[in-house]
């Protein structure tokens, strides 16, 4: 079982800067790719960025490539989203995620087995 925790989210004005955070719990977190997908109201779940297990390998999507960083560290059971030049559209609950160990990176959400609860990203024009 894996719990996952964000934080970070908050209020930024057009062009700033947020950088999430995800704390993961359980013995595999080093074995499983991580993801973080982001919702917006009215909106289906929309994949943001994935990272492998090793952190070598990053697929973002395509609305955030250039702006968004995906990292981990896997001493300490974290993922981090860095996003900067932030724009309107880029607000949503963001929501970090894991696969089961051993699985490949993945851009659809049915492929992840562990969600956080999501944190909340609001940037204002």
């Amino acid at each position: 079982q894996v719990q996952l925790v964000e934080s970070g989210g908050g209020l930024v004005q057009a062009g700033g800067s947020l950088r999430l955070s995800c704390a993961a719990s359980g013995r595999t977190f080093s074995q499983s790719p991580m993801g973080w997908f982001r919702q917006a109201p009215g909106k289906e779940r929309e994949y943001v960025a994935g990272i492998s297990r090793s952190g070598g390998s990053t697929v973002y999507g395509d609305s955030v490539k250039g702006r968004f960083t995906i990292s981990r560290d896997n001493a300490k059971n974290t993922v981090t989203l860095q996003m900067n030049s932030l724009k309107p559209e880029d607000t949503a609950v963001y929501y970090c995620a894991c696969r089961n160990p051993f699985m490949g990176l993945s851009m659809r959400a049915y492929d992840y087995a562990y969600w956080g609860q999501g944190t909340q990203v609001t940037v204002s024009s």
